[in-house]
C-alpha cells in the first residue's frame, strides 16, 4: 500500500513539508466535522423541544415560527458542503495534482 500514488495517474510524489501539511488538513477536517454535528445536535434539539413533544414536528409556537423562518438545518447543511469544499481546495493546492 506504500507509495500507492505512483500508481495513479496524475498524483506526484509529495515531500514531508507538503505530507505534513496534508495531515493537518485532514485533523482540522476531523475538527470541522465533529464542530458541524455539534451545531447539528444544537439544531435538532432546538426543534424538539419548540415541538413541544409532538411526533410531527408541528408545533404552533413563537419559537417553531422562529426556527421555521431561520432555517438553521439549511445553514448547518451549507458550513458543513463548505468546509468539506474548502478543505478539498486546500488537499489540491498542497497535492497539485496534474489532472482536471
Amino acid at each position: 500500500m506504500e507509495n500507492q500514488h505512483r500508481q495513479i495517474s496524475g498524483y506526484r510524489e509529495l515531500n514531508q513539508i507538503e505530507i505534513d501539511l496534508m495531515n493537518e488538513i485532514k485533523a482540522a477536517g476531523q475538527a470541522l466535522e465533529q464542530l458541524c454535528d455539534k451545531v447539528r445536535f444544537h439544531v435538532t434539539t432546538q426543534y424538539q423541544i419548540a415541538s413541544n413533544g409532538h411526533s410531527e414536528g408541528i408545533s404552533d409556537t413563537p419559537e417553531m415560527d422562529r426556527l421555521a423562518r431561520a432555517q438553521p438545518e439549511t445553514w448547518e447543511g451549507w458550513g458543513r458542503s463548505n468546509f468539506q469544499s474548502g478543505l478539498m481546495y486546500l488537499t489540491r493546492a498542497v497535492a497539485q495534482p496534474g489532472g482536471f
